[in-house]
């Protein structure tokens, strides 16, 4: 695991400076602190930093293939490279370390800019080809591993953060309006946008090449078609037990020592369950509760923990995290409305104190139908029966006179839709938050009036699903962008905030194909969600009591502390001139909103802390850096 970065130029006789890449690298030692790597040629320049997990004496990065003419920087773990080496080594490849890495060197030179096919894992690369001079920069299928690039005056600028390429090319720190409402509309910025115009990511399952002048952006993976699959249950179940055995094996594989987050909910259970079955030693775990009861999952993780002998660790959080806050806001590059990153933070950082590599539960809602928004979609589904001329009449004539404090309002409103718009206008946006409490400014709505609708992005993936049920699509739009631009983003930033690895064997793309193509009734069970995988889990002894519960989530009680412990900080920050100066809220609409919370009257914390996360990324994060960079422009 490890941080990657580097520059490349359109003029292979353009000298790069290898105090760039060093400056690069030297932004996100937190992703590597073991080691750094670099290698400079004309035209291109590559870094690296390491946290060393496998053949940790010899996987110096970058590594290149047997005559130099092939190099690559990689952030990650390739979990069939054993099988690879192999293969490559039978049709006479030379290896000269034992890491994950060199496969990829060899496989390129075997299958060209399709290598990416091969590798079965979580990664960023960047392999560049001297006698080519081209460069390849290929993400894993789901988006596990970040990787940003920009173009600029003929040069390409590539890395696992954003910081490094700003590091040298801070001119290219202009933020978008239309990423901006993007973050708005969804809390979080999916991809290929970011929050500046000038960068952006690599899509999950493609690679970018670049070369001769020419540059080609081709996906490699999607999703497979869902509910493909016709067999007994009882086949279903041994089938997703042996995929999910195999995914768990392979990702125990380290040279340092290896634990588990372990939440108390069905998919870190499942994954802990079949540690401890694989596992020679008593398997690592790590919880954080909250003294609030209905947030806390703690008693849930330590019966699980019981139940299957580990070596448990635990904390508990409480209010007292502002300083916490301000000091991520400074980490993260692009805004990330998800309250979740605190608690996920606090957990990398108890796991980092005992191990360097832990497995999550991560994508078991995606892919098996888990959270609360698809059972009710479905029992709903007879809505669209209404219509669809009924929606404006009634959006115009009835809706308004529903009362404000109804709390069932949002229903109110979202029940005349069609499906489609009901599982896109059901999330609690900014943009579309409440009719009757406009949050943004009118200047900032109009900045975008002439651009794509933010919920344009849910519309494409909703419709082109390779899927015919409204569960599915649902599903299928959620992997391609809640799953990738917010869950795994927040895991990434948070853990490598803290040097921890996290490895998801619920997202291996084999496990991922097999549990998508399980028919609908293996997810959804006559109003159980995660059907199938709670059947697992029951089978591996995960305890009752955990497998059917209510769904909590790994959230914050934010209700509770926006109301109490960080009610002055958080109205103070808000109402301040110097936020509402930037032009982005409407002072009456975060005023109403910050009311109607501390009354009780509704819940308004996912709303707020949006808000609030907006302004510390803009304080802490952006603001910061371009009055560093006016100074070194000025010295």
């Amino acid at each position: 695991m490890c941080g990657i970065a580097g520059i490349v130029r359109t003029d292979s006789r353009a000298p790069v400076s290898q105090a760039d890449i060093e400056k690069m690298c030297s932004e996100i030692v937190y992703r590597g602190p073991d080691d750094q790597g670099i290698s400079v040629h004309a035209g291109v320049g590559l870094g690296m930093r390491r946290l060393s997990i496998i053949d940790i004496a010899g996987g110096k990065q970058p590594i290149h293939n047997e005559d130099g003419t092939v190099e690559v920087v990689f952030n990650g773990e390739i979990y069939n490279f054993l099988e690879l080496r192999q293969e490559l080594e039978q049709r006479g490849h030379f290896f000269y370390t034992h890491s994950d890495t060199e496969v990829i060197v060899h496989l390129y030179e075997e299958h060209g800019a399709d290598f990416v096919k091969w590798l079965r894992g979580m990664f960023a690369i960047a392999l560049y080809d001297f006698r080519r001079r081209k460069l390849i920069l290929g993400r894993d299928r789901l988006g596990k591993k970040p990787l940003y690039y920009a173009f600029d005056r003929g040069s390409l600028y590539f890395a696992s953060e954003i910081k490094s390429i700003l590091a040298v090319a801070p001119w290219l720190a202009e933020v978008d309006n239309e990423g901006i409402a993007q973050y708005f509309y969804y809390g979080y910025i999916p991809d290929p946008v970011t929050v500046f115009s000038r960068i952006k990511k690599v899509p999950p399952g493609h690679y970018l090449e670049l070369g001769n002048g020419t540059e080609r952006l081709a996906r490699y993976w999607d999703v497979p078609r869902f509910c493909s699959i016709d067999m007994p249950e009882s086949e279903c179940l041994k089938r997703l037990e042996e995929s999910l055995e195999d995914s768990v094996r392979r990702r125990l594989i380290s040279e340092v020592p290896l634990g588990a987050l372990l939440s108390g909910g069905v998919d870190s259970s499942v994954v802990v369950a079949m540690m401890a079955r694989t596992s020679r030693s008593p398997v690592k775990t790590f919880s954080i509760g909250f003294a609030h009861s209905d947030f806390d999952e703690a008693v849930y993780a330590r019966s699980v923990a019981t139940r299957f002998g580990t070596d448990h660790h635990e904390l508990t959080v409480d209010a007292n995290l502002w300083d916490t806050l301000q000091s991520l806001s400074e980490i993260i590059d692009e805004p990330l409305g998800d309250s979740s990153i605190i608690p996920t933070y606090h957990v990398a950082r108890i796991a980092r104190k005992h191990v360097t590599v832990a497995l999550s539960g991560d994508g078991g809602d995606e892919l098996f139908a888990g959270y609360d928004g698809y059972s009710v979609h479905h029992q709903r589904r007879h809505l669209d029966l209404i219509p669809a001329w009924v929606a404006p009449a009634y959006h115009k004539f009835i809706y308004p006179f529903v009362p404000k404090a109804f709390r069932k309002r949002k229903l109110a409103y979202n029940f005349v839709l069609n499906s489609r718009e009901r599982f896109i206008s059901g999330r609690e946006s900014l943009l579309t938050y409440d009719p009757d409490l406009t949050i943004l400014s009118a200047d900032f709505l109009t900045s975008n009036s002439d651009k794509e609708p933010p919920g344009a992005i849910m519309r494409r993936y909703f419709d082109s699903a390779p899927a015919t049920d409204f569960v599915s699509r649902m599903q299928y739009t959620d992997i391609k962008t809640y799953l990738t631009a917010d869950v795994l983003t927040k895991v990434d930033r948070m853990s490598m905030a803290c040097s921890l690895e996290i490895r998801s064997p619920l997202l291996d793309h084999t496990f991922v194909e097999l549990a998508v193509q399980l028919p609908l009734s293996m997810k959804l069970n006559q109003g159980t969600r995660k059907y199938l995988l709670r059947r697992l889990a029951e089978k591996l002894g995960v305890p009752r009591e955990t497998l059917y519960r209510a769904k909590q989530g790994f959230s914050l009680p934010l209700k509770h502390w926006m109301r109490a412990e960080l009610k002055e900080e958080v109205t103070t920050l808000l109402l301040e001139p110097r936020t509402l100066q930037r032009g982005y809220f409407q002072k009456s609409g975060v005023e109403e909103l910050l009311r109607e919370h501390h009354k009780g009257t509704r819940d308004h914390s996912n709303a707020i802390w949006q808000l609030l996360a907006f302004e510390l990324w803009h304080r802490n994060y952006f603001e910061r850096r371009r009055t560093q960079s006016l100074s070194e422009v000025e010295a």
